[in-house]
């Protein structure tokens, strides 16, 4: 009470602030992208319940976000690709295929898949995700370019278009998006 005999309202700590990832979208339902989490990304991430994480990087995973899997019982698939970087290095299709199994299973939903900025190797795989999808090619390329800015690469785009879509996913546990 104040000096008149008035209620105070209680003061209350503030919430703390959810702030989500560099590039993070809804893929599809059940599906979220982004580039790689921190810790000031942590309580956002918490209200998505995630049940998996997709890390495309060839870097192992740092061992704060590996606690806050282990804490949270998320599940982490580790696909490790490297980037289109030519003439240097190329995406292998066997490993986009591999991580595309793992979103295509609704056992692992509510997944985000993440590399470390969320442009070219999470555009690849989206970009495939869509041709399965049926997207045209006008269409991935858009969602492509929408997330990679200036830094697109003409090697990624290639690469989705050439990307053969025959991934022997469990049709038991595909999504009713499919």
């Amino acid at each position: 009470m104040d000096a008149r005999g008035d209620i105070m309202p209680q003061a209350h700590p503030p919430n703390p602030s959810i702030v989500p990832p560099l590039n993070f979208a809804m893929v599809a339902p059940g599906i979220y992208r982004s580039g790689h989490p921190n810790k000031k990304n942590f309580p956002f991430l918490q209200k998505l319940k995630l049940r998996s994480i997709l890390y495309l990087c060839p870097e192992d995973y740092p061992s704060e976000n590996t606690e806050f899997l282990t804490v949270n019982d998320i599940h982490l698939f580790h696909v490790r690709i490297a980037g289109n970087k030519e003439p240097f290095s190329e995406i292998d299709q066997n490993d986009i295929a591999q991580a595309l199994v793992h979103l295509l299973d609704v056992r692992n939903h509510p997944i985000l898949v993440h590399c470390n900025k969320g442009r070219h190797r999470i555009g690849c795989l989206v970009g495939c995700l869509r041709k399965l999808q049926n997207w045209s090619m006008t269409s991935i390329f858009d969602e492509y370019r929408r997330f990679a800015g200036t830094k697109g690469r003409i090697a990624d785009q290639e690469f989705i278009e050439v990307f053969d879509w025959n991934v022997p996913y469990d049709l038991k546990h595909a999504p009713k998006w499919l």
